[in-house]
């Protein structure tokens, strides 16, 4: 006898009234505690699995609704059928014909008779619930036709530079390892379509479709808002002062940026097109914030000069 399915509620540790929000952030707590590359316990892939697929189920509203609606059986049931009825017509297959005789062993009795009908004989009705849905050739493998597979949907967390490049991935998405293109300059929350690389289809039917949704990882020295990229510049007071053309470190690659004199901490440079690429949408921006550094350990001579800057400047940087 096969083991009942696992509630998909139940691997994630969540109520069944749980917001998408906790949902999201059950999977990627979970997925990360159980992921192979980082837990050694042997069981820690068949976890990993189950919580996969629980998030891929759980993270789509209308796959949700279904497995609300009909549980486990979820993948099998055609569109329009009604959930009550799908369940009474279930209970009663499973507790028909298990007796010899011609005995009543339904175990549902008279009240389960009257609750479709006298006489009603369960194959015929689940005969005309799913009748048309093979082409008129009768019902075939378990019994439902051709059902095709669910979409899928899984996180992806990229490094800014990766997001920014782009390129050929190989990841482990529901334990299958798959071959993946990253548009160069995808963005937090974009999502990546992979066709036929969902749920498997029965009977022949067509896999559904895998949608890899991007997470852009925090990153010590870059913040992405949108296509948009803001870093902080340090430069020392002499360049402020007198401006400076200064190296800076962006995802493409280093750039020259132009500091222009009397520059304070604060100030916003602009670099145009220097944010995530995009061939529709254009590229962002890059906006480099100035931080003016002072030595943290002057040497004599250093100490000096500004002694001397400080005793001829009337600068007042506290008057207005």
């Amino acid at each position: 006898m096969m083991p009942p399915a696992r509630d998909f509620y139940e691997i994630l540790g969540l109520q069944r009234n749980a917001s998408q929000e906790d949902i999201q952030r059950a999977y990627r707590k979970l997925a990360r505690a159980n992921h192979p590359d980082v837990n050694k316990d042997p069981e820690a892939e068949d976890r990993f699995k189950d919580i996969s697929e629980a998030y891929s189920v759980l993270s789509d509203p209308k796959t949700r609704r279904r497995y609300d609606a009909f549980g486990p059986d979820f993948r099998q049931v055609p569109e329009d059928v009604d959930p009550e009825t799908w369940a009474r017509a279930k209970a009663g297959r499973a507790g028909a014909g298990r007796g010899r005789g011609g005995r009543d062993t339904s175990g549902f009795g008279e009240g389960f008779r009257g609750g479709f009908g006298e006489g009603i004989d369960i194959d015929d009705l689940l005969e005309g619930l799913f009748s048309g849905r093979t082409g008129g050739a009768g019902r075939t493998g378990p019994g439902w036709g051709p059902i095709p597979g669910a979409d899928q949907e899984a996180e992806i967390e990229l490094s800014v530079e990766d997001a920014y490049r782009g390129g050929q991935k190989t990841l482990t998405v529901g334990g299958r390892r798959i071959e993946v293109k990253i548009p160069a300059g995808v963005t937090d929350g974009q999502r990546i379509r992979l066709a036929g690389q969902g749920g498997r289809g029965g009977d022949g039917a067509p896999s559904g479709d895998l949608y890899l949704v991007v997470r852009v990882a925090p990153h010590p020295r870059y913040r992405v808002e949108g296509r948009d990229i803001h870093i902080r510049l340090p430069i020392a007071p002499w360049e402020g002062a007198l401006g400076a053309t200064v190296a800076v470190e962006t995802p493409g690659g280093e750039t020259k940026v132009k500091v222009p004199p009397g520059t304070s901490s604060g100030r916003r440079l602009r670099l145009r097109g220097r944010g995530m690429p995009s061939a529709r949408a254009g590229a962002g921006d890059l906006f480099a914030e100035i931080q003016i550094m002072v030595p943290s350990h002057p040497t004599d001579e250093e100490k000096r000069l500004f002694e001397q800057l400080a005793a001829v400047s009337s600068f007042d940087p506290r008057r207005r």
